[in-house]
């Protein structure tokens, strides 16, 4: 009787077992075999306990409790997918936080921003507002070939920032978010190291320089410091030596470029020549001698960044056109045409003018009664009675008048005399003195020092 019991109390339980996994459709199908597996031995088991005698467990509903399945999990009803339009509706944008992952854009001839905007696919009303925001945005209208853009995006390719070098040490900066562009200015790490160069000429100041590492623009730079004392055409020897320090710029960590000599010298036919770089009270810079005697002096020995030298001054000296012995007051300076003449000191034009044996021609007149004539120009610059500063481009070189080749010939005259512009001793400026003398000497000591010493160790290099 128990016996029977217990099978019809087996039998329900795999009843209720198989009506359960009739609603299991969640669960994978292996699982619900093994578990139909189970219930199937249940009843063998079952049945085979028909034949037996044995004592029951005290209350026979354990056996059902034992065997109950757990209750099926509650499934949240599903939702609509949101597209990623509306998910990204209501959301602000937020700029990032690194500077990386730009793109760059150069501006090619006759291109615009608005029409780098539209080949981005960059909204050109958006940048109407960029350009309103400021003067530095202002400034983007005007902008050039070469000038690089960048740009980064949001996920819809919207723009999200972009940057633009408005000055050596800064970028322009403008944050595109909810409320619309936002300009302002990073600033880049600008710093210079002082540096050493030195050479020795053996064919010309230019290859020797650049045997040194400088750049051409670094040894115009060292020309014309000692431009008033040393005629670099004239007057430079193979064997001359030179010893520079001068600053080298970084940005970013990378090189960008040269900076200003700080220091030299220039050994001229063993002639010792230093010059020193020193900024005054509102931040001019001048060359000054250790002394403190200016570098810059009334005249140029040379006025024009020439080629070579046709013809040096020679009272005696045959000329060409006309086979006869004439004075050539002057030194002839060969040069392309159109090369610039610079005035060689400052002063007034007496004479602006044309004729056939010195071609276009310009007479200035210095103080200390003093004139320099430039002749055979192909152009003239200035007028009869304009003031003209030391430096000043007057003519260009040409090949006008009595004239063989293109070049310009220059005279010194004193006292109504001529006299050789090599050699002529040039007036000098009044040198620091007081304070001003003392800040100079103190900023100045420590390079002097070092170019002793590059001087020095130099000597020893080459005894060696």
């Amino acid at each position: 009787m128990r016996l029977m019991k217990i099978r019809t109390l087996l039998n329900e339980a795999l009843t209720r077992t198989s009506a359960y996994l009739a609603t299991l459709d969640w669960m994978p199908r292996l699982t619900r075999a093994r578990i139909g597996a189970f219930g199937v031995t249940l009843v063998a088991v079952g049945l085979a306990l028909g034949g037996l005698e044995r004592t029951p467990p005290a209350d026979a509903a354990m056996v059902v409790e034992a065997l109950a399945l757990p209750e099926r999990p509650a499934i949240p009803e599903p939702t609509a997918r949101p597209t990623v339009d509306e998910a990204l509706a209501g959301i602000a944008p937020t700029p990032p936080q690194s500077l990386d992952g730009w793109d760059s854009v150069e501006v090619r001839p006759g291109q615009t921003l608005d029409g780098i905007f539209r080949g981005q696919d960059f909204s050109v009303s958006l940048l109407h507002e960029i350009l309103a925001l400021d003067a530095d945005t202002k400034r983007l209208t005007r902008i050039r070939p070469g000038d690089v853009f960048d740009f980064q995006r949001y996920p819809d390719g919207s723009l999200r920032r972009m940057r633009y070098p408005v000055d050596e040490d800064a970028y322009l900066l403008v944050d595109v978010n909810a409320e619309g562009p936002v300009a302002s200015r990073l600033r880049r790490e600008i710093f210079s190291e002082p540096t050493e160069a030195e050479g020795r000429i053996d064919s010309s100041l230019f290859a020797a320089a650049k045997a040194a590492g400088m750049s051409d623009a670094m040894t115009m730079q060292l020309a014309e410091i000692f431009g008033w004392d040393i005629d670099f055409v004239l007057e430079i020897r193979e064997g001359d030596r030179f010893f520079v320090i001068y600053e080298k710029i970084y940005r970013d960590g990378e090189y960008l470029r040269d900076g200003d000599i700080l220091a030299a010298t220039f050994v001229n036919q063993g002639q010792r020549f230093q010059a020193l770089r020193h900024e005054d009270e509102d931040g001019v810079a001048h060359y000054f001698a250790p002394d403190g005697r200016p570098m810059k002096k009334a005249f140029l020995r040379a006025p024009l960044n020439f080629s070579y030298i046709s013809s040096n001054f020679n009272p005696r000296r045959f000329h060409p056109i006309l086979k006869r012995v004439k004075a050539h007051n002057g030194i002839d300076y060969r040069a392309p045409t159109g090369t610039p003449v610079y005035a060689a000191g400052g002063g007034k034009v007496i004479k602006s003018a044309y004729d056939k044996f010195n071609g276009h021609h310009v007479f200035i007149q210095h103080p200390g009664s003093i004139v320099t004539k430039y002749l055979h120009f192909t152009k003239r610059n200035v007028k009869n009675g304009q003031a003209v500063k030391q430096g000043q481009v007057i003519g260009y070189v040409g090949s006008t008048g009595m004239s063989t080749a293109p070049h310009l010939h220059y005279e010194f005259v004193v006292n109504g005399v001529h006299r050789d512009p090599r050699t002529v001793p040039l007036p000098k400026a009044e040198p620091l003195q007081g304070s001003a003398l003392a800040s100079f000497q103190a900023e100045s000591t420590p390079f002097l020092n070092r170019l002793g010493r590059l001087e020095t160790a130099s000597l020893y290099a080459s005894r060696e």
